[in-house]
């Protein structure tokens, strides 16, 4: 079979659920079209086509994929848990991190990888290089929680206070944290004000903000003007709480650096060409009028992974 590098037509699909408003079929499309690759990206609703949302649904549209000659799948909310058990193999980051956001389909084998930590990573040194060497607060143990903590400790941040409503998720994600990275990296906290207490910033990784989750995580008086705060909703593109922290004053990263980085990186293993995340980001301006990077030149972290093979 030959390799992605020289084949000119690929087709990828995005699972998840209520993904019509979702930016990937034109980012990845785009960039495909401007390296000269006739790349079809497929949505593929849940919710839509009734599938379910479970391990069932999940497997049955991997196996449809391998079967009918995708070369992979993005996958998002409610299945990057699910798919870690449906592949046949994963990379490192995305067994550390137990969740699957790209697969890669060569020779009928299903490698998982995650593109969320890298895409943050990336997002954060770009729009906000003063977050290295300081602690952060992350405020969400959720699904994306993890691999956000993970991306923000692997862009330089030296120690994350994890807050969560449930202490048993957030016990979870500094496991996991420490585990990938070393002890002392993370620790619990119980209360958002007190963790904030001579942070660097804060990195919002709750569901509270986005479009139907309407309202802000925590009171943006909590948050001092001298203090950042990164944001990976990108849908509404600019959260309440990221236009009331700006108005006191807080250098703030919105989630639409995340999604660019993350589809860059999502885009080289399909591939196993490098994206341009500059001309990934100016797409991602003309579709929504929103400068993510702020005229900033950016450096993707972590090399792209080998196309499929676990590196």
């Amino acid at each position: 079979m030959s390799s992605p590098q020289s084949r000119t037509s690929l087709v990828i699909g995005l699972l998840g659920e209520h993904i019509r408003s979702s930016l990937a079929a034109p980012l990845q499309e785009g960039e495909g079209a401007a390296q000269g690759r006739s790349l079809a990206y497929r949505l593929i609703d849940a919710a839509e086509l009734g599938l379910g949302l479970g391990l069932d649904a999940a497997g049955d549209v991997l196996a449809w994929a391998v079967r009918l000659g995708f070369d992979g799948l993005n996958v998002t909310h409610p299945f990057k848990n699910v798919v870690v058990d449906l592949v046949d193999e994963l990379s490192p980051e995305a067994t550390a991190l137990g969740a699957v956001n790209t697969v890669v389909i060569r020779d009928g084998r299903t490698v998982g990888h995650n593109t969320d930590w890298n895409g943050f990573a990336s997002g954060l040194s770009a729009t906000l290089p003063q977050a290295k060497g300081r602690d952060a607060v992350l405020l969400g143990a959720g699904g994306a929680g993890v691999a956000v903590g993970y991306g923000a400790l692997r862009a330089g941040v030296r120690h994350l206070r994890v807050v969560d409503t449930d202490r048993v998720r957030a016990e979870a994600v500094v496991e996991r944290l420490v585990a990938a990275l070393g002890p002392g990296r993370a620790t619990v906290h119980s209360d958002v004000a007190t963790a904030l207490d001579g942070a660097g910033g804060l990195i919002q990784a709750t569901p509270v903000g986005m479009t139907g989750v309407p309202g802000m995580p925590l009171d943006p008086l909590l948050v001092d003007p001298g203090q950042w705060v990164a944001e990976i909703i990108y849908f509404p593109l600019e959260t309440e709480l990221v236009h009331a922290v700006r108005a006191r004053g807080c250098a703030t990263m919105t989630g639409g650096a995340m999604a660019v980085f993350q589809h860059a990186a999502a885009y080289e293993l399909f591939t196993g060409e490098r994206a341009d995340a500059a001309r990934m980001a100016a797409h991602f301006t003309r579709l929504t009028g929103l400068d993510v990077l702020g005229g900033t030149t950016p450096t993707p972290t972590g090399e792209p992974t080998a196309v499929g093979h676990a590196s």
